[in-house]
């Protein structure tokens, strides 16, 4: 079911949304991970070193492209960061987090996977690139040569398959005016540009049906 929720801002997150579109490179270490610019390429937090060789981060656009509509001018909540069991301190874009029960607990939790289709989108095609289904995963099933996530080899680099739409919900999509839910879960929209966002179809009737609730 397709809700849209009314929400209007008045708050610019650190200066980053300038005309209305978030670029990357302007928002804070604290804003970029998980976030996806106005483009619909991915936010990854990078290191670098300074020419007196000190470690710093910076925020970076990445080569990944989110594949589901509407999921654009995206900051993520704290409450998606904390129900999927996310970390912005994340560097990089990786499938390592995969490898960890306490993180895959919470990915497959229905407060993540109903709520926040933007982490979720993440993993799915993270999982995806190493040859694991996501879905059967958490039903406990082994596809593709019977691997287990455990047998994760990991790339350092997030691959892009398509996805399908599903969930909506804590992500917000920063927006003066309605925003539209991605998905069957309610919560806060934000996104940066004025008008209604695009709702994108729901579709992804494989991974509900696969969930394990």
């Amino acid at each position: 079911m397709e809700l849209t929720i009314f929400l209007v801002f008045s708050l610019l997150i650190h200066g980053a949304l300038g005309n209305g579109e978030i670029v990357c490179e302007d928002l804070s270490v604290g804003k970029c991970a998980y976030s996806v610019a106005s483009s619909g390429k991915r936010c990854t937090l990078e290191t670098y070193e300074s020419s007196e060789g000190t470690r710093g981060y910076q925020c970076k656009t990445s080569e990944v492209v989110v594949a589901i509509n509407g999921i654009a001018n995206w900051i993520e909540s704290d409450e998606c960061i904390s129900a999927c069991g996310a970390n912005r301190d994340s560097v990089g874009i990786s499938s390592d987090y995969l490898l960890e029960s306490s993180f895959t607990s919470k990915l497959c939790s229905q407060e993540c996977y109903q709520k926040c289709p933007n982490i979720v989108d993440l993993y799915y095609n993270l999982a995806l690139g190493e040859g694991v289904y996501l879905p059967a995963f958490w039903k406990g099933k082994k596809l593709n040569g019977r691997r287990e996530m455990s047998q994760i080899q990991s790339s350092g680099a997030a691959l892009a398959p398509a996805s399908d739409g599903y969930g909506g919900g804590y992500g917000r999509q920063l927006t003066e005016g309605p925003a539209a839910s991605t998905g069957y879960g309610s919560g806060y929209g934000r996104q940066s540009s004025e008008g209604p966002a695009a709702s994108p179809a729901i579709t992804f009737d494989d991974m509900e049906a696969a969930a394990p609730w």
